[in-house]
């Protein structure tokens, strides 16, 4: 690499150097003005240039420029408006060449990308630039005023630019791991969670159930009411599990009609059924080695319940139209909203299957189990919400977050998301409101999961807040409409963990 270089070791020397000073770069900017930098003394050019490509590998841009000593840029109204029409950098873009022009004096070459002041360029060298990937992503250029040979710092300078890159995706990925760990809550950064929102003691002992199953091979079934976050608990099975690395793919079992969710599931080959033009892989061999989830599996025909038995049984499948049978390695987590045993008294649900499904189940809590966790789910949705719509953080009155906690919520987290969604693009201030929270009144607690304690509670929960609603917070009027002393109401919202505030009182 260095034998068309005049002094190898002192050379190979600074560029070690450079390597250093590269890794003790403040920021971005820094990197690359040191990078340039570093190219210019040990080429002894005058000028070195760094383009790159953008992220959507359409525009070539000029990023950073060393000049007679100085890693100054130059203003944007001396710069050309576009390289594209810069025949020399696309030659050495597309076709991935380094290119060397050893005199440029000739007027054979358009060198509009080179500043105008002081005398003419001799020489040039352009460098392209791959990443890990082998995808040339930009390009390195040195120039001279005077002769030189630069084609012997080609390879050199080639691999010290691939380093660059190397440097510039790992800056990024921390800069996009900073943001997204400091707008997240506190709960969602800790390991232990799993990723899942809420501190309540149903969702630590959900948490210590994924603990347990996580790195063994069993069949997870999750139950629990619509939109309690079965999908979620899934991919944080998946995700924190020894498969991460590998596909995890859902399919709806009520989605698709018996003959579509099978050669869906199963794949098929050419000719296997009317309008099978080509073979077709299933969602079981996409998900090889990695995490299938079966959700809504309840609602899956029997006919098929026999073909996923056998799945689970024998760890193989046989496309639609195939005589041979394949190995496959794929965790199953089936996940449905339904009471699988009843099903199975009455006949639509195999009883061997279900015993197969259910190695490991968890039950997921209802929204209105998980005592704590509404305002933190609450923020949590609000803040998302925000950022996904460019808008300042809002927040919450105290008023609001009680009436929430007072919603009986029949569709549980998922309700939960909507309803915030729905009240941050009504809110125009900066806080909010009861009124941006479009609640249904008729919503009711589904009595069969309640016990008597409870239900009564929650009555007595939504009387509180209506009465101290109408009366605007002031607890003594409430008190008197209800029938009962301050003190015995302070004592019931204590009871009840309702903290409303209370009007300031004007003294005339």
């Amino acid at each position: 690499m260095f034998t068309q270089i005049a002094q190898p070791l002192a050379y190979a020397e600074s560029l070690l150097g450079m390597y250093r000073d590269l890794g003790h770069a403040r920021d971005e900017a820094s990197l690359l003005a040191d990078f340039v930098g570093a190219v210019a003394r040990l080429s002894g050019c005058e000028l070195t240039q760094l383009y790159l490509l953008d992220a959507a590998h359409t525009h070539l841009g000029l990023c950073a420029e060393h000049l007679q000593g100085s890693s100054a840029p130059r203003a944007a109204e001396v710069l050309p408006a576009d390289y594209h029409d810069e025949q020399l950098l696309q030659f050495c873009l597309c076709q991935n060449r380094v290119l060397f022009l050893a005199d440029l004096g000739n007027g054979l070459y358009r060198t509009d990308f080179l500043p105008e002041a002081g005398d003419p360029w001799h020489c040039l060298l352009c460098v392209p630039l791959a990443n890990a990937q082998g995808a040339v992503q930009g390009l390195l250029l040195c120039a001279s005023r005077a002769p030189a040979q630069l084609q012997g710092f080609a390879g050199s300078l080639g691999l010290s630019g691939s380093f660059l890159l190397a440097q510039l995706s790992l800056r990024q990925r921390w800069q996009r791991s900073a943001v997204a760990l400091q707008g997240a809550p506190a709960a969602q950064r800790r390991a232990s969670d799993y990723g899942l929102v809420g501190k309540s003691l149903a969702m630590r002992q959900t948490c210590q159930l994924i603990s347990k199953v996580l790195h063994s091979p069993y069949t997870v079934l999750l139950q629990g009411e619509t939109g309690t976050g079965k999908e979620v608990v899934a991919r944080a099975i998946h995700d924190y599990g020894p498969r991460r690395l590998r596909p995890f793919i859902v399919q709806n079992c009520a989605a698709l009609p018996e003959h579509l969710l099978e050669s869906e599931l199963f794949g098929y080959r050419k000719g296997a059924f009317t309008g099978a033009d080509s073979d077709r892989i299933g969602l079981f061999e996409a998900a090889d080695g990695g995490t299938l989830l079966l959700d809504e599996v309840g609602d899956m025909p029997l006919p098929l319940q026999a073909k996923l038995l056998r799945v689970l049984q024998e760890g193989e499948i046989r496309p639609l139209g195939d005589n041979h049978t394949r190995k496959i390695d794929v965790r199953i987590i089936a996940a449905t909203h339904r009471d699988l045993p009843a099903l199975v008294s009455s006949g639509e649900f195999r009883e061997d299957l279900y015993y197969r499904l259910g190695q490991f189940p968890i039950e997921l809590p209802a929204l209105r189990e998980r005592e704590g966790d509404i305002p933190i789910l609450a923020r949590y949705f609000c803040d998302k919400t925000c950022a996904f719509l460019q808008r300042e953080v809002l927040a919450w009155s105290d008023s609001a977050l009680h009436m929430l906690g007072a919603y009986a919520f029949p569709g549980n987290v998922r309700e939960l998301k909507g309803l915030v969604e729905r009240a941050v693009l009504l809110c125009e201030g900066r806080e909010l409101l009861p009124e941006h929270l479009l609640l249904r009144r008729s919503a009711r607690v589904d009595v069969q999961s309640l016990n008597l304690r409870l239900r009564m509670e929650q009555v007595e929960r939504g009387l509180l807040l209506e009465c101290l609603h109408k009366h605007a917070g002031n607890r003594t009027h409430a008190a008197r409409e209800l029938g009962m002393s301050r003190r015995a109401l302070h004592y019931r919202l204590a009871r009840l963990k309702l903290q409303p505030e209370e009007p300031q009182e004007v003294h005339q």
